[in-house]
């Protein structure tokens, strides 16, 4: 067995316990103090303000418009038909060539219809001999019964030959004229100025057989058509804007049109209403519109879908933003405007039609001391403070008008 230790070397360790805890308390307690001192030296300092760009609205005036899509197609189209019959002995055009009015396209054996227009002549020249012939006969035939030297029933007889040549005169003169006519027939010329499609037939081809054969088409592109419809809303529009400003039907249908292809940048090509429809179609609620424009440099073909828009209005002092500074959610479209305390607020608005330069007019929710957030959309949260920085907007070239 181990020997006891002694008690004064117990007392020893008790001593040196006790101040080896004493020691560690005092390091503990600066520990503590230290930790303390440093929290109150990294306080936390809230950052500033996210910066965005902010511009109040410009004011101008700009053009309001009907928009609608529609086709062109052409005042004149006629089909050229072979009305008598015969073969096709000459085309006298190249497909697809602009022909003025009166140049000849087609001649359809026309000697067979002058030898019947020259036998109706004659016939005609023999009808003015026979009657020539009457009316002496008759003449005598009366002074004969004024001297009672015939009887008045050859005088009648007389009467009735002069009546009857006169008829078969009018039936030569008639007989004449419709010779004439097919004889004309034989050469088929354009109705007016236009561009003439290819030939359907060819020449030695009968034509005219049983019924009118067609030869080819005219369209005329000058001036050329645009159909466009109007939807009910804009209808009952247009129609109080136009009593409002005391506008007839006819000062309607001179309101000056605007059109362009789906290739072209804006409304190149100017002309004016020409006719709207007295009745909507009930089954589209719409009401057929249609426009016509100058089409010298043949430009506009038929058929091509185009953008229309009409100015039926001008408002004054009206109100733009950048485009790009609106957003869109499930109630529509809206502005983040920042209050006099630099809080974002987000506003609703009701938007107008986009002007060039990328400003959009806002027609309602705005008012012309705002300060709308153009850019830092992202950082510029509703209820939020910010820091604004002014910037200024440039009106577009329309709203300088």
């Amino acid at each position: 067995m181990k020997a006891l230790r002694s008690p004064a070397r117990l007392r020893s360790y008790s001593a040196a316990g006790q101040k080896g805890a004493t020691v560690c308390r005092v390091a503990f307690a600066l520990a503590a103090f230290g930790i303390l001192s440093a929290c109150e030296q990294n306080t936390f300092v809230p950052p500033p303000p996210p910066k965005v760009d902010v511009a109040v609205p410009v004011q101008g005036s700009f053009t309001r418009y009907l928009e609608a899509t529609g086709n062109t197609a052409p005042v004149k189209n006629v089909d050229l038909v072979a009305r008598v019959q015969g073969f096709l002995q000459s085309i006298e055009y190249k497909d697809g060539a602009f022909v003025k009015e009166g140049t000849p396209l087609f001649t359809i054996e026309p000697e067979t219809y002058k030898l019947k227009l020259e036998q109706a002549q004659a016939a005609e020249t023999g009808a003015q001999a026979t009657l020539r012939q009457a009316e002496a006969d008759y003449k005598r035939q009366q002074e004969l019964v004024q001297r009672q030297a015939v009887s008045q029933a050859t005088l009648d007889t007389s009467t009735a030959t002069r009546d009857n040549a006169q008829a078969s005169l009018l039936q030569a003169q008639v007989n004449t004229k419709i010779a004439a006519v097919n004889y004309g027939y034989t050469h088929v010329a354009a109705p007016f100025d236009g561009v003439v499609s290819a030939h359907l037939v060819s020449v030695g081809e009968l034509v005219g057989a049983t019924s009118p054969t067609q030869l080819a088409t005219i369209v005329a592109l000058d001036p050329i058509w645009v159909n466009f419809n109007v939807n009910e809303q804009d209808v009952l529009r247009i129609r109080a804007e136009a009593r409002r400003r005391g506008l007839t039907a006819d000062d309607l249908r001179q309101l000056p049109i605007e059109v362009g292809t789906q290739t072209e940048t804006g409304f190149p090509h100017k002309g004016r209403l020409d006719y709207a429809a007295v009745t909507l179609n009930q089954s589209t609620g719409t009401l057929p519109v249609r426009g016509v424009l100058p089409n010298s440099d043949r430009g506009l073909l038929p058929g091509f879908f185009v953008r229309v828009r009409v100015p039926i209005d001008r408002e004054q002092n009206a109100l733009f933003v950048p485009d790009v500074a609106l957003g869109a959610d499930q109630a529509g479209r809206y502005l983040l405007v920042v209050n006099g305390e630099n809080i974002v607020e987000q506003r609703k608005v009701r938007v107008g039609p986009l002007q060039d330069g990328g400003l959009r007019v806002i027609e309602e929710g705005l008012k012309p001391d705002d300060r709308v957030v153009t850019a830092g959309l992202l950082r510029a949260i509703p209820g939020q403070k910010v820091d604004p920085q002014l910037k200024k907007i440039e009106a577009p070239p329309a709203a300088a008008k």
